[in-house]
């Protein structure tokens, strides 16, 4: 999935909602997923970098930085120290437990238990950043926690559970009670029942509590008894214990382990913390107003025989502290000659102290005017009055900025409390709620990674003995040492394009001078260029276009036409249509492009009109070259082409494709990507795989389904929908997928037409091979583990429901009923490894293409299994985490790890492996494309500002409710009007994502 909100285990960061609308360009940042750009490329968002000569290699796989610091001595981590397999995962105990399930009546393709561990690949002993975890042993006791009254609650409930924790009726409890800082307290001893404990609420210490403060009342109530023993058997894989439900005592043991690190650090998300106050975790200079800090994910996780908790280092961006006025003036120099505001996603991340009250509040928005000309009704002041003069006659305060800065509002958008922006200060540990591309800064190396889990990791989350309370007192302890697991590298299949077949090394292979395997065909294509209008003290860039009839276009249209047909793709020995130049009005003139998106559609279909009128073929493609990046043409010409006009368009950047520094084979690179996008979209098939490595597909008659759903992010209209993508392969070579797109309610992950896009892809199936498939493979994107269950019991039944469609009177009234696997595949965790020795590393200290891992750290019954296809190069390398949650095909442990590495290798537009199958990557990269189609509703504003005036008094909780309601509902049924009918069916059977 694109962007993935909120899911457990972390890793891709932040939900798939926002950035910006650009497929193109994503740049490897973490999980949430800004993602900037918007042309074209040709390396993979999952491949990580590496690679053939002749093909762009970047992507989401590897990041494009070094790392942080410099890097010498060994590069693999505890190189030198032993690494022992421990006993619970030798041959003879795996064996056993594998022996105990096939003695089990499994009569459910459901969450099949595991049929074995994979034997193929070169034994590798790998170091896990997983630790083993003792058990307390005495019962832990659960209760729930209420706090009254629930008014304005939401934000403050962090600061109440720590006036809580100083109160003299909790001071005694302390050493043995963790919980979550909401509704969820867990003890090694049992409390006093009833126990209801009152805290008078004030925002900051070492100032005086206001004698109207709230009063707060905690109701501690007990839930339950959790007891050891029946995990116990579970660890041990008892398979009558497999029903059990290890989830209560596990998160219990989580909010355990983590309460140092609560009671510390700043928690982002469920479980990563982060420590902006201190000195271990220093900070980093990332930009003007952003520092960035690394922190630490932490979640316990049951393992055969052992209870283990993940450790992973991360990073994220907070605000740097200070004078919100100075924050604000510091923006003006892009205001425009504005009044001072900031962009929203700053906004959205900040809260402030206020000096006159010491309060602590959440910013809510700028105004549009000033302290002076703003005013509001105050009948202390007798009447109508100033925020400027308010300020004066009741805290004896003159403001420095009465006329030069808006005021803000530390209220809501009903009941707005407008307060001058130079008394905010704005706290320090203020998470910033935005993506933001730190790869280049946070990729840090394995061996550096290794030591900040073990050494800093470990003090500020209070594992390092003595350990902190309430640890001690529960009767947990973490083993410093890393668990060491067994692994093994898969060989890689050979891949095959005309002429000889090819071995990849490392992951990557070249291609110099081959012809694609299947070269698609283009009976006529097009060339757009469009002008943008530069400052006339700055003049256009020197890679700017002069005219269509400019020697260096031609040079260009000349060069990527030879690279082309040398490639293999049929397209005319002409010239191709070079459009008349487009010169767009400038971003002063036309804020959101409409207009030159309306002048760019106009042309296009002008054009279209006059070929038909001429009989000229339409053209296959489109090639459209930007002088610049833009976060609203490239995703409207997406839309033009795709929706409304059907024509498969291809972006490429003129700094790129003309600057003096692109020459030789530099140029040659960039051409050849565009040249694997193109012909792939054209139908043709750029490589395939050596026969040995596409036997488990061939079988019997499969199609590969990949699903992902993307939602909307933080800076979209509230109503905006998801957007689900179905791709099939339609034939045995498994290369073209086309899409099925369809949009659902918002933050929604389970997919709701997912029945009707099934058929069409099975339809799509038959048309090309005049028989409907024997097999399914599901390769299911962006789900995460505690949704495993709710793909069986929503989306089985649709897919199941589309076989029923197909059993009709013309296919003979036959029931079709292929056999059905669903692999669900996750990316959104935090498992790493090392090598334990550098014959099996590469020279970043990572582990090497096709490391696969299923045991230790797998589940105790699942079918689950690590794959690492790709090469990481920069950065640490992280592995795909790949379930089969439903099987009906009886897959080996061997044919499903062996084959979905294999298969990793067909990507069709790069020459590597990539870390992600391609069917669940083409499902991503088609979700993307449809998010390009509702930009308007999905795209981040740039900034958040709202007027002076106080709004009519706030009505009931029930009528805000239904207001948001009915104002969500209004937006998703605009959205399902700018959606329309979908894609144009001149695309529909092509991969016009790619």
């Amino acid at each position: 999935m694109s962007h993935r909100g909120g899911r457990a285990g972390g890793g891709r960061g932040g939900g798939r909602g926002g950035g910006g609308p650009h497929p193109g360009d994503r740049g490897g940042a973490p999980p949430h997923r800004g993602r900037g750009g918007g042309f074209d490329r040709g390396g993979p968002p999952r491949g990580g970098p590496g690679g053939g000569r002749g093909y762009d290699n970047r992507g989401r796989g590897g990041p494009p930085g070094g790392g942080r610091g410099g890097f010498s001595g060994p590069v693999i981590f505890k190189e030198g120290t032993p690494a022992q397999i421990p006993p619970r995962l030798d041959d003879r105990t795996q064996q056993a437990l594998i022996s105990s399930f096939k003695k089990v009546a499994v009569t459910s393709p459901e969450r099949p238990l595991r049929p074995g561990y994979g034997t193929r690949g070169t034994p590798v002993t790998l170091r896990a950043n997983f630790f083993a975890v003792r058990l307390p042993k005495g019962p832990i006791y659960r209760y729930t926690v209420e706090i009254t009254p629930k008014q304005a609650l939401g934000a403050r409930k962090a600061r109440i559970f720590q006036l809580l924790e100083r109160s003299p009726l909790c001071q005694p409890h302390l050493g043995y009670i963790a919980h979550d800082k909401s509704e969820r307290l867990v003890s090694a001893r049992k409390l006093p029942q009833p126990l209801d404990i009152q805290v008078r609420y004030t925002d900051y210490d070492g100032v005086p509590v206001p004698a109207d403060a709230t009063t707060y009342q905690v109701s501690i109530t007990f839930l339950d008894e959790l007891k050891m023993d029946e995990l116990t058997k579970y660890l041990d894989g008892n398979p009558q214990s497999r029903n059990y439900d290890p989830l209560p005592l596990v998160s219990s043991l989580n909010l355990v382990l983590q309460q140092q690190a609560q009671r510390t650090g700043v928690r982002v998300g469920p479980s990563r913390f982060f420590f902006p106050s201190s000195q271990e975790t220093p900070k980093i200079a990332f930009t003007r107003d952003l520092y960035l800090k690394q922190g630490f994910f932490v979640s316990v996780r049951p393992g055969f025989k052992q209870l283990m908790v993940n450790v992973n280092a991360c990073m994220t961006a907070f605000v740097e502290p200070g004078n919100l006025a100075d924050r604000m003036l510091s923006f003006r120099d892009s205001s425009y000659g504005s009044m001072p505001t900031l962009s929203r996603a700053m906004i959205r991340s900040i809260k402030v102290r206020t000096k006159h009250l010491n309060h602590r509040k959440k910013l809510e928005a700028i105004g549009t005017t000033t302290a002076r000309n703003t005013f509001f009704d105050c009948q202390e002041l007798g009447g109508k009055t100033s925020v400027e003069q308010y300020f004066k006659k009741k805290y004896k305060i003159t403001l420095k900025h009465p006329t030069d800065l808006p005021v803000v509002n530390l209220g809501s958008h009903k009941k707005p409390n407008w307060t001058p922006a130079e008394l905010c200060t704005i706290d320090d540990g203020c998470h910033y709620r935005e993506k933001v591309d730190i790869v280049k800064i946070a990729s840090i190396r394995p061996k550096q990674a290794g030591e900040a889990i073990t050494q800093t990791g470990f003090n500020v989350l209070g594992f390092t003995p003595p350990v902190a309370q309430p640890q001690q007192d529960f009767g947990i302890s973490v083993d410093p040492e890393m668990a060491v697991v067994p692994g093994r590298e898969l060989p890689p299949p050979s891949v095959q394009y005309r002429g000889n077949p090819i071995r990849a090394n490392n992951g990557s292979w070249n291609i110099v001078d081959l012809k694609f395997r299947v070269g698609g065909t283009a009976k006529a294509w097009w060339v757009l260029v469009l002008k943008e209008q530069w400052p006339p003290g700055r003049g256009a860039p020197h890679y700017a276009i002069r005219d269509n009839q400019d020697p260096r276009l031609k040079k260009l249209v000349d060069d990527f036409r030879a690279k082309m047909r040398s490639a293999g793709v049929a397209i005319p020995d002409a010239l191709p249509k070079l459009l008349p130049l487009t010169t767009l009005p400038t971003l002063d003139e036309d804020p959101g492009r409409l207009r030159a998106l309306a002048t760019i559609r106009n042309g296009l279909k002008a054009t279209l009109d006059q070929s038909a009128q001429k009989k000229e073929p339409p053209p296959g493609f489109m090639l459209v070259l930007l002088e610049k990046r833009d976060n609203f043409i490239y995703p409207g010409i997406k839309r033009i082409g795709d929706v409304e006009l059907g024509i498969m368009t291809i972006h490429l950047q003129l700094p790129k494709a003309l600057d003096s520094h692109e020459v030789g084979n530099k140029r040659d690179q960039y051409l050849s990507n565009v040249a694997l996008k193109v012909n792939t979209k054209l139908g043709g098939v750029n490589h395939l795989l050596e026969e040995n490595a596409m036997k488990w597909l061939r079988k019997k008659k499969t199609i590969m389904v990949g699903i992902d759903v993307t939602h909307p992010g933080p800076g979209s209209r509230d109503g905006s929908p998801s957007i689900a993508a179905v791709v099939a392969s339609v034939d045995d070579n498994f290369v073209q997928f086309p899409a099925s797109l369809e949009i659902q309610k918002g933050k929604q992950e389970m997919v709701d037409g997912l029945s009707d896009m099934i058929v069409e892809r099975l339809r799509m199936y038959e048309r090309k091979n005049k028989a409907l498939p024997e097999r399914m493979f599901v390769y299911r994107d962006g789900v995460s583990e505690g949704q495993f269950d709710i793909v069986i019991e929503s989306e089985l039944p649709a897919i199941l429901s589309a076989f029923n469609k197909l059993s009709t009177t013309s296919r003979g009234n036959k029931p079709y009923r292929p056999s059905l696997s669903i692999i669900i595949c996750g990316k959104r965790h935090h498992a790493k490894f090392w090598p334990t020795d550098s014959q099996f590393a590469d020279k970043n200290g990572n582990t090497r293409p096709g490391t696969v891992v299923d045991k230790g750290i797998t589940g105790v019954f699942d079918f689950d299994f690590y794959l690492q296809a790709h090469a990481g190069l920069q950065g640490f390398v992280k592995s795909t985490h790949y379930t089969v949650v439903y099987d009906e095909n009886n897959l080996s442990a061997d044919e499903i790890q062996q084959g979905t590495h294999d298969t990793s290798y067909l990507y069709a537009r790069a020459t590597k492996a990539v870390s992600l199958i391609p069917a669940a990557y083409y499902a991503d990269l088609a979700c993307e494309r449809g998010r390009c189609y509702l930009n308007d509703f999905l795209a981040s504003d740039a900034a958040t500002t709202v007027g002076g005036q106080t709004p009519a008094a706030p009505r009931g909780f029930l009528d805000r409710k239904a207001e948001k309601e009915e104002r969500e509902k209004r937006v998703f049924e605009a959205a399902k009007r700018a959606w329309g009918n979908g894609l144009h069916d001149n695309i529909k059977e092509r991969m016009f994502y790619i």
